[in-house]
């Protein structure tokens, strides 16, 4: 029996990365995959290949076995998510704490246990890519945390520069930085770097 999917999650996914060493296995996820709304199921046998599919071929998804020849599935996971930023979800027979470990250090984004049951296919979808959106969320929330505190820094030096170079009190170095960003359109960190490559 075919299940009309309504997933808002896994209806906006198109393309599917199926890594397994055991064909029996890629064909039920793929059937499934299919039946889920995915357009396109692109499988291989092996960590290598499914790097280099990854990176080839863009998934929105990857669901990758533990143990797979010439690289296993936690160091494709790996590589992948150091070049693409989706969910991998993790095939494995056993979650021993050290598994779970790994999997977090590897950018792992779910499990599906082994032996493979299809109706719990869909909410590890649904949860790895919720979890994948949290995460990329907060790494954007950290780089931008790292961002304002480097200008604030910079803001920091130049106006000491000004103060130091032009006898002006804090205020007063403040205002005319925020005067020069106004009337050149530039942020005030680019004005402080400009003060701080002229001045200093």
């Amino acid at each position: 029996m075919r299940i009309k999917i309504r997933f808002k999650v896994v209806i906006s996914l198109r393309i599917a990365l199926v890594c397994d060493d055991e064909p029996i296995i890629r064909m039920s996820l793929k059937n499934k995959l299919l039946e889920l709304g995915f357009a396109e199921i692109v499988e291989c046998s092996d960590g290598e290949q499914a790097v280099q599919l990854a990176l080839d071929r863009l998934p929105d998804i990857a669901i990758l076995d533990v143990s797979m020849p010439k690289k296993d599935g936690m160091t494709a996971a790996r590589e992948i998510r150091s070049k693409l930023k989706i969910p991998i979800i993790l095939l494995t027979a056993c979650c021993d704490p050290d598994t779970v470990q790994r999997a977090k250090e590897s950018g792992i984004s779910g499990f599906l246990a082994k032996p493979f049951r299809e109706h719990d296919l869909w909410p590890a979808i649904e949860l790895a890519c919720a979890h994948a959106e949290e995460v990329e969320i907060l790494k954007e929330q950290i780089d931008d945390l790292k961002e304002t505190l480097e200008s604030r820094k910079i803001i920091e030096k130049a106006k000491g520069v000004l103060m130091k170079n032009q006898g002006l009190s804090e205020p007063e170095a403040f205002r005319k930085m925020q005067k020069l960003a106004m009337d050149k359109r530039k942020s005030m960190r680019q004005i402080a770097e400009a003060i701080l490559l002229t001045e200093a």
